[in-house]
């Protein structure tokens, strides 16, 4: 993975990333940064304890994969998460 992105967008990616219900495709889509490649993005960004966690969180999350979830999932973040 060789892309630099800003700040806001490091940051906003790795939200989406410990996010349950964004699924990697979805951050595929918005940034271009497949799963393999976000492993190796929250490695490097978050500290190792940090990193196991977040590991350890979406192994076999099924919310995480589009083909895994399930499909009266339709939206993939909380009404509220978005304030205005």
């Amino acid at each position: 993975m060789s892309r630099h992105f800003s700040a806001e967008q490091l940051s906003r990616i790795i939200e989406m990333a410990w996010e349950d219900r964004t699924p990697f495709e979805a951050i595929q889509y918005l940034y271009g940064v497949t799963e393999p490649d976000l492993i190796t993005l929250m490695r490097r960004e978050l500290k190792s304890s940090s990193f196991r966690l977040w590991r350890a969180r979406v192994s076999g999350r099924k919310t995480k994969h589009l083909k895994l979830r399930s499909p009266d999932v339709s939206r993939a973040y909380c009404p509220t998460q978005y304030k205005r």
